[in-house]
């Protein structure tokens, strides 16, 4: 059943990735399938690695993630049940890194360096936004088009003006831009920088290698030349400072940009945790 406007190649995708997002947004999930990513181990020696999280809290999450086929039970006995990762869950994997680079590159950086899963759950924190994947996918698509032109797309069963809220938040967040009111929207350079992340996640979805992200009908890039998101975590210093949402102010500069993933394994689990509560409403990290 079509939940957009768009062609049924477009919304069938749309609603896949839109899917693959809600299986790793839940807080925690991408740190237990990071835990998971291990031969199969014991719910204890999962627990030592999360030391965070409750047993209430994360026995639930554990069963949510094989639920959804990206991690596995298996019970050899009573006393000696292991769990792991699926073939899919391993596959997964492949989109964080790809989702850390975008982060590092198009968000601006707070001074205390963030880890690479601190990177990975912003990014996620913005991607799930209300109707996000489609406004982004119609603007990418038509290079630029008015609120009325969208909602028809986006949410045709709803009344128009119901597009501006999570508009309003694309802009916000800095995806979306506009030269003001009555004017059409497009996106942002951040905005059209997710591409390699929607190529990637959909290649997942559907079944297909991530690595051929750059493949994809609308998000994938032109020149097959073009650089591609490492495929593995490595260490590097940060590239591009993040794009200011406004002007800077006369006589006003920017602070200088540290880098943000530290060196060593990025994915440690002795990585400290940052509340997430502390995102503010307009966004990650603004």
């Amino acid at each position: 059943m079509a939940t957009t406007g768009l062609p049924p190649a477009a919304d069938a995708d749309i609603a896949r990735v839109t899917e693959a997002l809600h299986m790793i947004t839940p807080r925690w999930n991408v740190r237990i399938l990071l835990a998971l990513n291990e031969p199969p181990q014991r719910y204890t020696q999962i627990a030592a690695k999360l030391p965070y999280l409750h047993s209430g809290q994360l026995h639930p999450k554990i069963r949510s993630l094989c639920d959804a086929g990206l991690a596995q039970r298996s019970e050899y006995s009573a006393r000696h049940v292991t769990y792991g990762l699926t073939q899919r869950g391993r596959q997964l994997l492949a989109v964080l890194p790809v989702m850390a680079a975008w982060a590092e590159e198009h968000l601006e950086q707070p001074e205390q360096p963030l880890s690479a899963i601190e990177q990975v759950e912003d990014c996620l924190t913005l991607l799930t936004r209300r109707q996000a994947p489609a406004i982004l996918w119609v603007l990418k698509a038509r290079q630029e088009a008015s609120a009325r032109a969208l909602a028809r797309i986006v949410i045709p069963d709803s009344y128009w003006t119901n597009i501006y809220p999570p508009l309003r938040q694309l802009i916000d967040d800095g995806l979306v831009a506009t030269a003001g009111l009555g004017q059409p929207y497009r996106l942002s350079p951040s905005g059209d920088g997710l591409g390699h992340v929607f190529g990637a996640l959909s290649m997942w979805a559907a079944g297909r290698p991530v690595d051929h992200a750059a493949r994809h009908p609308l998000w994938g890039r032109l020149d097959p030349s073009a650089n591609t998101a490492p495929r593995t975590w490595v260490s590097h210093p940060s590239r591009l400072p993040a794009p200011s949402a406004r002007p800077t102010p006369a006589g006003q500069t920017q602070p200088a940009r540290r880098p943000a993933w530290h060196n060593g394994d990025l994915f440690s689990h002795a990585t400290p945790v940052r509340s997430k509560a502390a995102l503010p409403t307009g966004g990650a990290r603004r």
